[in-house]
């Protein structure tokens, strides 16, 4: 148990911008099966602050920006700079130079208008989901993480270094993504509970949130061959989009 609470405690280090005390233990190895907990936690974070926005009287919009800006920022930029990053390596049309252009630390103009495509789809999708909205930001989280997961587990890393090359080295079964998504089944079931539709926020929340997630590894993979620190990333941002667009209809 103390082992894996200190490797929660290093994802938590790793994935976030939460204070961590120094003083405690924290594992990185295998941090990545903790992912999608960390993200269901960065979700109700956010549900947190946009309850607390919507008591002081704040309009839907302006909250739905703000809670997106505070998601970036609790996780520094992380995902959203390595979904930069893809976009500007599958820009370059010589597949050879695909990963040092992804390497080069300069953001180009695809990366660019990735970044802006994202958020402006969070913006917007958050806009249009008036309730629940704590649980829909916490299950999107929790579902970008879940695709992460199953990208490090199914696909070749392309590097021998790189952030993201111990999460490869430490989880090697498909076994490591149940858990985690049997957990994520489980709350959109509660999410269809308090919904007016069950079976559609349901099917909607549970069958469309692993489609996206597995299908945009499956796509970063077909493009590069493999998976890098940044397609990582990549996944869980086009996942967390994609599915706030998708749940805007249940």
């Amino acid at each position: 148990m103390l082992k894996q609470l200190s490797t929660f405690l290093g994802a938590i280090a790793f994935y976030t911008c939460l204070p961590v005390p120094q003083q405690w233990l924290l594992t990185f190895n295998g941090i990545a099966r903790w992912a999608p907990l960390v993200g269901l936690a960065i979700g109700s974070l956010m549900g947190l602050l946009d309850y607390g926005l919507s008591y002081l009287g704040m309009p839907l919009l302006t909250r739905s920006a703000i809670v997106v800006a505070g998601w970036v920022a609790i996780t520094g930029g992380l995902h959203l700079d390595g979904a930069m990053d893809t976009a500007d390596g599958l820009a370059v049309l010589d597949p050879q130079r695909r990963l040092q252009v992804m390497a080069d630390s300069h953001t180009g103009a695809f990366g660019a208008m990735a970044a802006v495509i994202i958020l402006l789809l969070k913006v917007a999708a958050l806009a249009d989901i008036a309730t629940h909205r704590w649980l829909v930001l916490a299950l999107v989280a929790g579902w970008g993480r879940w695709g992460q997961v199953v990208a490090i587990v199914r696909y070749p890393y392309l590097k021998l270094e790189g952030k993201g090359a111990f999460h490869k080295a430490a989880l090697r079964s498909h076994w490591e993504t149940v858990p985690t998504l049997v957990l994520l089944l489980a709350l959109s079931a509660v999410k269809g509970a308090f919904s007016s539709v069950p079976w559609l926020a349901v099917g909607v929340t549970s069958l469309g949130g692993s489609a996206i997630a597995i299908m945009t590894g499956m796509w970063f993979n077909r493009q590069l061959g493999g998976h890098t620190g940044d397609t990582y990333g990549a996944v869980v941002e086009w996942t967390e989009a994609l599915l706030l667009c998708l749940l805007t209809i249940a």
